[in-house]
């Protein structure tokens, strides 16, 4: 239960979120105060405050929350649609910013954002699927697009389909990545023969294959790292 008992008004009002926001500015706020000033309102017994530490604790900080499913938000009291949605479009607005920047600039100069950009979209995922950016040939971002999603433990990705769409948005190259729901970040073997079979194909029509990202919640794996593009 996220339950406390004390109360938002047992803070002098200088010291309340939405003050010090006002005050200093967002940059001073810890990340449950952030909360707080989205939030608003907590429950009965849970101020807005408690109520966004409790979130940061229960999901393990803001990458989890924010990765949450809409049906494991709701489970927490207080989280209604409507505050469950407010937390889904600020990890929209951050995934769409993230993609801004990727459009701007090369992505090898980006090697954070572009994964920032991949957990965004698949960390939350609960069932295994498999996005593609496309870039042209300054290695900005053209796209992003999902290619398939499958069971909880395997998403069929056909090849041709990736060449198909890669010819389509006339990408120059391609950046892969998948989630893995167990939570495993390693590659299977699969993964690593999927991997060659995309790069064979792509360079057919003149297509690089940059990297193979594998989103396993927070933490992300990178073949080309590895070795393994």
């Amino acid at each position: 239960m996220l339950r406390t008992t004390s109360p938002q008004a047992a803070l002098p009002p200088e010291e309340q979120p939405r003050e010090r926001l006002l005050r200093h500015g967002p940059g001073v706020l810890t990340d449950a105060e952030l909360l707080a000033v989205l939030l608003r309102t907590g429950t009965p017994g849970c101020n807005a405050l408690e109520l966004g530490r409790a979130l940061l604790t229960r999901f393990g900080g803001l990458r989890g929350l924010f990765a949450a499913p809409r049906h494991e938000l709701r489970k927490i009291p207080g989280l209604g649609d409507v505050k469950t949605g407010q937390l889904q479009a600020i990890l929209e607005l951050a995934r769409r910013e993230i993609g801004e920047t990727l459009q701007r600039d090369d992505v090898m100069d980006h090697p954070e954002a572009v994964r920032r950009y991949c957990a965004t979209t698949l960390a939350h995922r609960e069932v295994e699927c498999c996005l593609a950016l496309y870039l042209d040939t300054r290695n900005r971002l053209i796209a992003g697009e999902m290619l398939s999603e499958g069971t909880l433990a395997q998403a069929t990705l056909y090849p041709r389909e990736l060449v198909r769409a890669a010819l389509r948005h006339h990408a120059a190259a391609v950046i892969l990545a998948h989630n893995h729901p167990s939570g495993n970040p390693d590659p299977s073997q699969a993964d690593e023969q999927l991997t060659r079979h995309v790069r064979s194909a792509l360079l057919l029509v003149d297509v690089r294959l940059l990297d193979h990202l594998i989103v396993a919640g927070r933490q992300i794996t990178s073949m080309a790292e590895r070795g393994l593009v």
